[in-house]
């Protein structure tokens, strides 16, 4: 679980990124942000930020874990329980704190029950209705922007994970022999995983031979790999519940070369993109690097996905690295993020090829966590 002096400067960051949105409490419910947030893992839970206290919400399941979490914290946040549902609580504890501005995360709280609770706090305020009456406003990425900068705990993790990781890419190309199916290599890479100390994959692991290498995300199957057919391995785990992603394209016997070509292009793409990763920069600029090479080699249009995503307590998460897009903001890296490079082209009657790994922006450029 994270140091009480951890806790305290994350809810810092998210209490001045409140401020600067207009509200005066935040209600967490997204799960990693509650991890994020406290140090708690359980499947229900739900955050109450205030200017000057943090009230972690939990049902009777988890009362103990919540009891000792908050204890070794030391007063940074303190537990509330209820007999009845979350938005009730959710409703009482506002009432309770005389907060009036009160932010939710408008991406993980569906409107059923964002309407529910703003019901719930008009109903319990007398008539006739003022000022004081709790308003609920909807807020986005007060949490993710706290998380995308990564502190010397998540980095420490980050870095095992990835040489973790590595190890496991090494052993990956011995389990694509000929005459195997794609899903009997899928578990071969899962039980690899949890033997390098990972608690799960961070994803379905992708395997995809032949024809199914043009697929971006094809799922294993069992299709027999053949001799001289390039397999995409796409695989990830979660260390210490952080996840880490990495993809390898494995060649069983001689490239043909139309392959070869494909597969020199993207290696050239994802160094270029790898060059251009330095504090300062916008993420669309280094996704353009690894873009503009596969253009120059003719496979513009067989790069239709983004150059990488960032990592952290989920697979996909802030900063997006990919093009320019409407009422999308462009990213500024900074030194502490941490994403992925994975520069991809699929063509038909050819297959595909990507290579992703995983990197840490410092001070003057970055380090491959995925070597």
């Amino acid at each position: 679980m994270p140091s009480p002096e951890t806790v305290a400067a994350r809810l810092a960051r998210v209490r001045e990124h409140a401020r600067g949105a207009g509200v005066d409490a935040l209600v967490v419910t997204h799960l990693p942000n509650v991890q994020y947030l406290t140090g708690f893992l359980g499947s229900a839970g739900v955050v109450l930020v205030l200017p000057r206290a943090c009230r972690l919400m939990v049902d009777f399941r988890y009362v103990t874990e919540a009891g000792a979490l908050v204890a070794h914290l030391g007063g940074l946040v303190t537990m509330a329980t209820f007999e009845r549902s979350y938005d009730e609580a959710i409703v009482d504890l506002v009432r309770s704190e005389g907060a009036s501005r009160v932010g939710i995360e408008a991406c993980y709280l569906p409107v059923g029950r964002f309407n529910g609770i703003s019901s719930s706090l008009a109903a319990r305020t007398p008539l006739p209705l003022d000022a004081s009456l709790p308003a609920l406003v909807p807020t986005e990425r007060l949490v993710e922007r706290a998380r995308v900068i990564k502190d010397d705990g998540e980095l420490d993790t980050l870095r095992e994970a990835g040489r973790r990781l590595a190890r496991v890419a090494e052993q990956a190309p011995g389990f694509v022999r000929e005459g195997r199916t794609e899903r009997a290599v899928s578990w071969d890479i899962e039980a690899a995983l949890r033997d390098e100390g990972f608690s799960r994959p961070a994803f379905e692991t992708i395997v995809a031979s032949g024809p199914h290498r043009a697929l971006p995300h094809a799922r294993p199957t069992d299709r027999v790999i053949g001799l001289g057919e390039p397999t995409v391995l796409d695989f990830g785990g979660v260390y210490n519940g952080y996840c880490v992603d990495l993809t390898r394209t494995v060649q069983l016997g001689g490239f043909s070369g139309p392959q070869a070509r494909l597969y020199a292009a993207v290696r050239e793409a994802q160094q270029a993109a790898i060059q251009a990763v330095r504090p300062g920069v916008t993420a669309s600029s280094i996704d353009a690097a690894a873009r503009g090479v596969l253009e120059r080699h003719g496979l513009g249009e067989a790069f239709g996905h983004g150059t990488g995503h960032g990592l952290g307590l989920e697979v996909h998460e802030e900063p997006r690295i990919a093009r320019l897009a409407p009422r999308v903001p462009d990213a500024v890296i900074e030194t502490g993020m941490v994403f992925t490079i994975e520069p991809g082209a699929y063509v038909p009657g050819i297959g595909g090829v990507r290579i992703e790994d995983d990197v840490l922006v410092t001070d003057h450029g970055c380090e491959v966590l995925t070597r």
